[in-house]
């Protein structure tokens, strides 16, 4: 196993290279840069940092933040809350009261039905004292 050497490794980092674009058809020297892969792992490194930075500005400050599943308005959010309860209250009323006109339609009607309480109930007597 190769042994980790951090001197080797930070040396072949700093390495200088040379990036020359030529002229195909006279051969001149279009553009020289001095690279070594360092410099060349920082620039992509602060690209990557600078595009991400954008686009979650772009996401957060813009309305594009309202396409995103789940990211709604935080208003709308409460205001859809508060009409659900209000649905809900309004349509167990509306229950009630349908139970409540078929009652009374019902009793002029005649069509009541009572339902008489035939348990016969078992009172004890009170002791009297004999003197």
């Amino acid at each position: 196993m190769a042994k980790f050497d951090a001197n080797s490794t930070l040396k072949r980092l700093q390495n200088r290279y040379r990036l020359v674009v030529m002229n195909d058809d006279t051969y001149e020297e279009v553009v020289t840069f001095k690279l070594s892969r360092l410099s060349v792992y920082i620039v992509l490194s602060t690209i990557f940092v600078l595009l991400t930075g954008l686009t979650v500005a772009l996401i957060v400050f813009t309305p594009l933040r309202m396409y995103i599943p789940g990211y709604g308005d935080v208003n709308a959010t409460r205001e859809l809350r508060e009409l659900k309860v209000r649905t809900d209250s309004l349509e167990k009323a509306m229950q009630y009261k349908d139970q409540y006109l078929e009652n009374v339609k019902g009793v002029l009607q005649g069509n009541v039905t009572i339902k008489l309480d035939t348990t016969t109930l078992e009172i004890p007597r009170t002791e009297t004292i004999d003197d």
